[in-house]
């Protein structure tokens, strides 16, 4: 009886090379398996989302800084120094210079403006949210929900010129509630969807409860709808307070006199007014956001909870 021998090599330590058969040739290398693949693929995906946090930080944050440290600028070190180098010696002269002009004016109509818009948004949205979901399965409700909806799909721009000869018939023309009245009107749609979608969670159970109680309607309305909506009020009084603040059109088109003017209109007025002094008109575009960015701090989580609240069915 014969026996066949199979010579076997083992791995050379210095070339690391694997084991050969007998007829010479190097074992097939081994394919990384399934768990290995998925910790490439999640590098990668990580690698990718921190690079696009990256440039999305820097496009968002790199124009702040520069708005910041510009308006800390002289006119003189604004010409001299790097756009953005830290300026050598801050000064609040451009801050005082647009103090100690029509900026009070300004800023006094924008917060006329944007708290009676908010204020006639909400107010009325709030009631056709109600009468909206009360009247679920009414025609008269789905007609009136969908008139709303079908304001979404008419941009501003179309409609200007019959909300300026509107505005004229009116006798309103170059006053604020020309521009309260418009952005109102266009600030419901959007109000009303966020609403109706977040009354539509509230149990049925507990408007039954209150008609047995002998409650009617602004009983509901005041007493269980409005507090149970506060979240989503917050939100839209939010997003639309955003609006009207940084509105440019309905000012443009709808005033005339400089003491009518908003501060999105005030900003053009300086670039005349201050010629070539970039760091002053700078320092206004800073203070014109303080207001609405200080309003955002505070509301941040009514904010979100908003956001998330009425849609979570």
């Amino acid at each position: 009886m014969s026996t066949t021998v199979t010579k076997v090599h083992d791995p050379d330590p210095r070339t690391g090379t694997g084991r050969e058969g007998a007829t010479g040739r190097p074992a097939a290398p081994s394919r990384p398996g399934p768990a290995r693949r998925r910790t490439a693929v999640a590098r990668v995906r990580r690698a990718l989302t921190g690079g696009a946090t990256l440039l999305w930080a820097a496009i968002v944050v790199v124009p702040v800084y520069w708005l910041v440290v510009t308006s800390l600028r002289s006119r003189a070190d604004f010409t001299a120094d790097s756009p953005l180098a830290l300026p050598g010696h801050p000064t609040l002269d451009s801050y005082r210079t647009v103090l100690d002009g029509d900026f009070t004016t300004y800023l006094l109509n924008s917060v006329v403006v944007t708290a009676g818009t908010v204020v006639l948004t909400v107010t009325v949205a709030l009631m056709a949210a109600f009468a909206i979901v009360r009247g679920a399965g009414s025609r008269l409700s789905r007609v009136s929900f969908r008139l709303y909806l079908l304001g979404l799909a008419i941009p501003l721009q179309a409609v200007i010129i019959p909300v300026y000869l509107l505005i004229i018939r009116m006798r309103l023309y170059d006053s604020l509630p020309a521009i309260v009245l418009p952005s109102a009107a266009f600030a419901l749609p959007i109000t009303v969807m966020i609403l109706v979608s977040f009354l539509r969670d509230v149990p049925r159970s507990l408007f039954e409860a209150m008609v047995v109680d002998g409650a009617g309607d602004w009983r509901m309305l005041f007493s269980l709808a409005a507090p149970l909506a506060r979240p989503a009020l917050m939100t839209v009084a939010v997003y639309d307070g955003l609006q009207v603040w940084n509105g440019f059109l309905f000012p443009l088109i709808l005033t005339q006199s400089g003491d009518k003017a908003v501060l999105p209109l005030a900003l053009t007025l300086y670039r005349g007014q201050f010629g070539i002094d970039v760091p002053a008109t700078m320092a206004a575009v800073v203070l014109s956001t303080l207001p609405m960015l200080a309003l955002f701090i505070l509301a941040r989580r009514q904010l979100v909870a908003g956001l998330t609240a009425g849609f979570s069915k």
